[in-house]
């Protein structure tokens, strides 16, 4: 489970519901024995179940705009997407990245990246992102590769943002407090290198404020932070359909949003 962020620098993102599962009858005619073990094992199911419903179906009620930007629409009970573009530094396959005038690029891998992309797009300041997967050993990876874990590549996101409006150390606090850092190559129930905490950083500032950031976190939890600091790789946009997938499904993704930064 990924822990709560302390409630007095955050402000709610969204609010999650998930059904229950309906109650599991296979065993009523069976030997009471075996009647009792299959509860058990039923019970024992449950936590999972719903941690992964929680993860992969909880609506928001908005829908995708042909041209990759967001609705702003808003159901009673949740929080109105914000309008971001997709092409942050004029991503593409493994090529040179390059902000917009005026503008700075971030990159943050902190588990499933449709949920870390979901998060980005709603901080003020933010202009635009895409997923893709970073720092592995093979050229123009492919998602089924990367989910070998023999590729190396982590599923992160880019982020083109105005640094006028939010700074690139807000945006480390904002990936800090909507990830669990302390747990190796994991995130709720997705476990492997491709769901490892890691800063990509296109400046040695950006590598001193990622460090020092990461350090009060660390101090602030008092415990070890396992998150990793390094020069952004290629970068590999990943295919069409992971792109803002939580707003052309309507849904939150794992590692689900805590909440934004006061501030932020």
């Amino acid at each position: 489970m990924v822990p709560e962020p302390d409630s007095t620098n955050l402000v709610n993102a969204a609010q999650f519901e998930s059904g229950t599962p309906r109650e599991n009858e296979s065993g009523r005619n069976q030997h009471p024995g075996l009647r009792v073990t299959l509860v058990m094992k039923v019970r024992l199911l449950v936590p999972a179940l719903l941690l992964l419903a929680a993860c992969k179906s909880v609506g928001t009620g908005s829908e995708a705009k042909p041209d990759g930007t967001s609705s702003t629409g808003a159901t009673a009970g949740t929080v109105a997407r914000r309008a971001v573009g997709a092409d942050p530094g004029h991503v593409g396959a493994g090529t040179k990245l390059e902000a917009r005038p005026g503008n700075e690029l971030a990159a943050f891998a902190g588990g499933c990246f449709w949920g870390v992309e979901d998060t980005f797009r709603q901080v003020p300041g933010v202009v635009a992102t895409a997923v893709g997967y970073v720092g592995g050993r093979t050229t123009n990876p492919s998602y089924e590769a990367v989910c070998t874990h023999t590729t190396g590549h982590a599923e992160a996101v880019l982020v083109e943002f105005d640094p006028t409006t939010i700074t690139y150390d807000q945006l480390l606090v904002v990936f800090f407090k909507n990830h669990d850092p302390t747990t190796m190559n994991r995130q709720g129930p997705d476990i492997g290198d491709q769901y490892r905490s890691e800063v990509f950083t296109f400046s040695d500032r950006q590598a001193a404020s990622a460090r020092a950031v990461l350090a009060a976190e660390e101090k602030e939890r008092a415990k070890k932070v396992v998150t990793r600091v390094s020069s952004i790789p290629q970068f590999w946009r990943a295919e069409e359909y992971h792109q803002q997938y939580d707003e052309k499904t309507g849904t939150h993704s794992c590692p689900l949003p805590k909440g934004l930064p006061k501030g932020a």
